[in-house]
């Protein structure tokens, strides 16, 4: 029987996208500090949200209604992780929380206490870096062990969408809440392109930058380290429709009634 949205958590949005069109592109990321540029299909997404998820599972044994505390920037990595997490069931609290998990860049700074950490090296396609490594006292350097798990992953049971899956602002939503959320959302063209230029620490983040791109033929344009004299041509050369976290007159704001 299939799940409706109505009473599923996010890993349904996933499954739901890559039935409907997995060759269309999901999320493309900017670092206009290093002049990247990453396109990401639903289905190289899936891939690594599935990595990810094995990763968790199989190297940190971490089980349904764990906490994960990420600490990361504007990036589409950022995205794949709060995805693992939900198809583990975990739950996401903010930055700096005690946390049986702390996901950080590699120039974070590891958390005392004994959660798990695991540092990104936040470098093109998830490769190794050389020019940098893990900060001390993490777990495990993510760049370096993820490449080997599977690009499947299936979860041992079902998250529960009733279960709490982000503290946000001072609000514990469940997955439940947020399938609603995003597809309540203020609604955009087809094929629309939606800029993202803050971390995803708030609930409007987390909608533009991930939820309502998998909940609708919408793409998530994340930009790290954002330039904003390149926010002109960007605009013409994606289609820019809306914005998140960075005022221009060139891109017009996007926001959700009630979202912080």
């Amino acid at each position: 029987m299939t799940t409706s949205p109505a009473s599923a958590g996010p890993p349904y949005l996933l499954d739901a996208a890559l039935r409907g069109d997995p060759a269309r592109p999901l999320i493309t990321f900017y670092d206009d500090a290093t002049d990247e540029r990453t396109e990401l299909s639903v289905t190289t997404f899936a891939n690594w949200v599935a990595k990810t998820a094995n990763l968790i599972r199989d190297d940190l044994g971490l089980e349904p209604g764990a906490t994960a505390a990420l600490d990361l920037p504007a990036h589409w990595q950022a995205a794949v992780w709060l995805q693992a997490c939900w198809a583990l069931g975990l739950h996401v609290v903010p930055a700096g929380s005690v946390a049986d998990l702390t996901v950080i860049g590699y120039d974070g700074a590891a958390p005392g206490g004994n959660g798990e950490v695991v540092a990104l090296g936040l470098g093109p396609m998830g490769l190794p870096r050389r020019d940098a490594g893990p900060p001390a006292g993490t777990t495990l350097d993510y760049d370096r062990e993820v490449h080997g798990h599977g690009d499947r992953f299936v979860a041992a049971r079902a998250p529960d969408p009733a279960a709490p899956a982000l503290t946000v602002a001072g609000d514990v939503l469940a997955g439940a809440d947020l399938v609603a959320a995003a597809h309540a959302a203020a609604p955009l063209p087809a094929g629309a392109r939606l800029l993202v230029a803050e971390s995803m620490a708030s609930l409007r983040a987390v909608l533009a930058g991930l939820l309502v791109p998998l909940a609708t033929d919408v793409t998530a344009v994340l930009c790290r380290h954002l330039d904003p004299s390149r926010l002109p041509d960007r605009a013409r050369q994606e289609g820019l429709v809306a914005a998140v976290g960075t005022d221009t007159p060139d891109i017009p704001a996007w926001s959700v009634g009630g979202s912080r």
